[in-house]
C-alpha cells in the first residue's frame, strides 16, 4: 500500500497486529501490552522501526473507546512517526504509546512509575515524550524509572517546550512553499490563516507577524484568541479562516479540516500547518493538487519538535538544534522540486525521500 501520507491512510480498526492490511506494506517490529493492576495502567508501545535508530515518540493518555482503538491508533501513530523522523534526516525510528484512560482521574506517580519500568524493559528501543494527555511533568516523573525519555523540564535535564522549535519549522515550511509557488520566500504583505492560536499556533503568528504577513486567526477557545490579540496588535481575529481570502492556510489546531467540500471554498494557494491529519482521506489531496493548492505534508512542516526533542537525547538544547529545525527549509524544497519534476503529490514526494533514507540504511 502506498501512502498519500502517514497520517491520511484508512485505518482498519482490528484488534490484531500481525498481517493487517493498512499495514501490509510496512510492518511493526514490536508492539508491547503493559499492565500494572495497582495503578491501573494499562498502556500499548508499538515499535514501527528501528532502522534509522531508536523509536521515538510521545506517549498518548486518553480514555480509548476499547482496546482495539487503542492499538489502531499507536500503530498508526508510531508508522507516522517513522515517516517523520526519516524526512527530517534524524538518526531515529518511529515508534508510540498510549494509556487507556482519562488522564484527569487515573494519572498518578504510581502509574508513571509503573509506565516507566516497562519502557527500561524495551532496553532503549523505544524513547518515550509528551503527548496528548501527558506533559513535561509527566515525563520528569518517568525519567526517574527510564533513560529512555525525552520532553523533560530544562529543571530536570530536559529543553523544554517543543511548541516555539515546532513554529519555526511550519515558518520555514511556508517560506519554502513560498519560494516555490511565487519565487520568493518573504512573507511580508502575504495574507495567512492560522486556525488554532494555542501553543504551536500563538508562535507561529509571532514570527508571522514579525516578518510582516497579514494574519488573520480564529481558535474555539475564546481565552486562548484573545491572548494572541492582545499580544499581536496587528492580528485580525475571526470565527473561522478557512474560507477566507488568503493566501496560506496553516491548520494548528484539530486534524481533518481539509475535506472535500472545505477544498472548494479554499482560496489559499499553499496550505502549511502544525496540526497532524489534515486530510480527511487521500483524496483530498488529489483535490488540492487540481486546484493548483501547494500543499506541504504535515509530518513535514511540524518536524520541528521532533528534532528539538531528538536533540535533547545528544544534551543540546533548543538553541542548540535551531539551525536543525531551519534546515526544514531544504527538505521541502527538495520535496516541491521532486513533485513538479516527476509529477507526483507532494505528499508522495515526500515519502518518496522518507523511504530513500529508510532503504539506503538497510543496505
Amino acid at each position: 500500500m502506498t501512502l498519500t501520507s502517514p497520517d491520511t491512510v484508512e485505518y482498519v480498526d482490528s484488534a490484531f497486529v500481525f498481517d493487517r492490511l493498512d499495514f501490509d506494506d510496512s510492518p511493526h517490529e514490536q508492539v508491547a501490552f503493559c499492565q500494572d493492576p495497582e495503578s491501573g495502567l494499562k498502556a500499548i508501545i508499538a515499535i514501527h522501526s528501528t532502522v534509522l535508530g531508536p523509536a521515538l515518540g510521545g506517549t498518548r493518555f486518553y480514555p480509548f473507546a476499547d482496546e482495539r482503538s487503542a492499538l489502531t491508533d499507536a500503530l498508526r501513530l508510531s508508522k507516522g512517526m517513522t515517516y517523520k523522523a526519516a524526512a527530517a534526516g534524524l538518526q531515529l525510528g518511529g515508534g508510540k504509546a498510549v494509556i487507556i484512560g482519562d488522564p484527569s482521574t487515573l494519572k498518578s506517580e504510581a502509574l508513571l512509575a509503573a509506565y516507566g519500568r516497562f519502557v527500561e524493559t524495551l532496553g532503549g528501543r523505544y524513547v518515550t515524550a509528551g503527548d496528548v494527555g501527558t506533559t513535561s511533568d509527566d515525563m520528569d516523573v518517568i525519567s526517574k524509572y527510564t533513560d529512555h525519555v525525552t520532553g523533560r523540564n530544562v529543571a530536570a535535564g530536559g529543553s523544554g517546550d517543543s511548541a516555539p522549535l515546532t513554529a519555526l519549522g511550519v515558518f520555514h515550511s511556508m517560506r519554502a512553499a513560498a519560494a516555490s509557488t511565487w519565487g520568493s520566500a518573504n512573507l511580508a504583505g502575504r495574507r495567512v490563516g492560522v486556525e488554532g492560536t494555542g501553543k504551536v499556533g500563538y508562535h507561529l503568528i509571532r514570527l508571522l507577524t514579525e516578518a510582516g504577513a497579514a494574519v488573520v486567526a480564529c481558535d474555539i477557545n475564546a481565552d486562548a484568541l484573545n491572548r494572541a490579540t492582545q499580544d499581536f496588535p496587528d492580528l485580525t481575529p475571526a470565527t473561522g479562516v478557512i474560507a477566507s481570502p488568503l493566501d496560506i492556510y496553516a491548520p494548528c489546531a484539530l486534524g481533518a479540516t481539509l475535506s472535500q467540500r472545505s477544498v472548494r471554498d479554499l482560496s489559499a494557494t499553499i496550505v502549511c500547518g502544525a496540526a497532524n491529519n489534515q486530510l480527511v482521506d487521500p483524496t483530498v489531496e488529489q483535490s488540492l493538487s487540481e486546484q493548483r493548492i501547494t500543499w506541504v505534508p504535515d509530518f513535514v512542516a511540524n518536524a520541528g519538535g521532533l528534532i528539538q526533542m531528538a536533540g535533547e537525547l545528544e544534551h543540546k538544547s533548543a538553541a542548540d538544534v535551531t539551525p536543525r529545525v531551519e534546515k526544514i527549509f531544504d527538505t521541502v524544497q527538495e520535496i516541491l522540486e521532486i513533485a513538479a519534476l516527476d509529477g507526483v503529490s507532494t505528499g508522495t514526494a515526500a515519502n518518496r525521500v522518507a523511504d530513500a533514507r529508510i532503504d539506503s540504511a538497510r543496505h
